[in-house]
């Protein structure tokens, strides 16, 4: 069988060191050059052609933003971004997301609070879904992120469901929505919330695993491309239509329902919970406070995370849509969902925009 090639990119020797000994643990990961900035990750990616890089985002004579964009249109490859946990580490990290990597790992200090062992276990796993996934990354290249085109009336044209999604008759209008979501959910968040119209009539609420920072600077960057109004939970909302609420990272999102409106709920424990903030725990609760008038969505990413709780809401009567595996980045999450027969439609990524908008209008 053959070793799937990794290039490891950072100006740090304590960085390298320690991303190489994580790699090294496999017997299926060969790493097969490492760099020091941007100009060596570009000649690596050019001469060596690995399966997958990690790269930093601050570096000397080419920093990693400007490497990962001649990277992506000469030589496109799967590449994880090496980012620190500041603010200004999470809009860099957004930018290099929008430029077409494919997730992102914590810096040196920032090891202490995610625990290296968790690291370890999840690069590895990622940078094997990830070679695998080689074709699909260079489908999904930055310029398929950017704003959908609208018709001359101001509205995009709903796109006709493809030949894969199963139809379910319409069970009347849903008053919320729950988006669950991984790795490759910032990407592919972008080509949904920015297809939904102005007027969709009904709050939605995502949950898409990362730290804090991240989820602030993911709001700002889907409001700046959505007709919809995006922003960051920060608790003690009443849900508005026409709004998406982020789920906040390093806090579990609930809601509750206080005489006919939805309100959100921060709490940080981590109640047994690998993910925080966690599908699951969103899921349960807007099952509980909305049943049959709930539409949950699991999209893209590793694990089981949104199982549990989008069964709760499929019991309460609700409805849920399940990303399919062709485009998907990592297929974990709605495989879970799929396999458990929670799914009432298995659709593609760019059909999930049109099944918001029939199930909420």
């Amino acid at each position: 069988m053959n070793k799937i090639k990794v290039v490891i990119v950072d100006d740090s020797a304590f960085m390298r060191k320690a991303i190489e000994s994580m790699l090294a643990k496999d017997t299926e990961i060969e790493i097969i050059g490492q760099g020091r900035n941007g100009l060596d990750a570009v000649e690596m990616a050019r001469n060596l052609k690995p399966d997958v890089m990690t790269l930093d985002i601050e570096m000397p004579r080419m920093d990693g933003l400007t490497a990962l964009e001649k990277i992506m249109s000469e030589n496109p490859l799967p590449v994880i971004m090496v980012s620190s946990l500041t603010t200004e580490g999470a809009e860099a990290t957004m930018k290099a997301l929008d430029l077409g990597a494919v997730d992102f790992i914590p810096k040196e200090k920032s090891f202490a609070s995610f625990g290296v062992m968790n690291i370890e276990d999840d690069l590895r796993n990622k940078i094997k879904q990830f070679a695998r996934r080689k074709n699909l990354m260079r489908r999904l290249r930055p310029s398929s992120f950017a704003r959908p085109a609208s018709t001359a009336a101001g509205v995009q044209s709903p796109a006709a469901p493809s030949a894969q999604t199963k139809i379910i008759s319409k069970p009347g209008h849903k008053r919320i929505v729950i988006i669950g979501t991984s790795t490759g959910g910032p990407q592919s968040l972008q080509k949904v919330i920015p297809r939904l119209p102005a007027d969709l009539g009904v709050p939605i609420v995502v949950v898409q695993h990362m730290p804090p920072n991240f989820t602030q600077s993911l709001a700002q960057r889907l409001n700046s491309l959505s007709k919809l109004t995006v922003i960051e939970s920060q608790g003690n909302e009443k849900l508005e239509p026409n709004t998406v609420y982020i789920a906040k990272g390093g806090q579990h999102l609930r809601i509750k329902k206080i005489g006919a409106n939805y309100v959100t709920e921060l709490n940080p424990e981590a109640g047994g919970h690998l993910h925080v903030p966690s599908v699951d725990v969103t899921a349960a609760s807007v099952a509980e406070v909305a049943g049959r008038d709930a539409l949950g969505v699991i999209m893209t990413g590793m694990g089981a995370d949104g199982k549990k709780g989008l069964q709760l809401l499929k019991l309460k009567g609700g409805n849920v849509i399940a990303q399919d595996e062709e485009s998907s980045i990592v297929y974990g999450m709605p495989r879970a969902v799929v396999e458990a027969g929670i799914a009432d439609e298995i659709v593609s990524l760019d059909d999930i925009f049109n099944r918001i908008i029939f199930h909420c209008k």
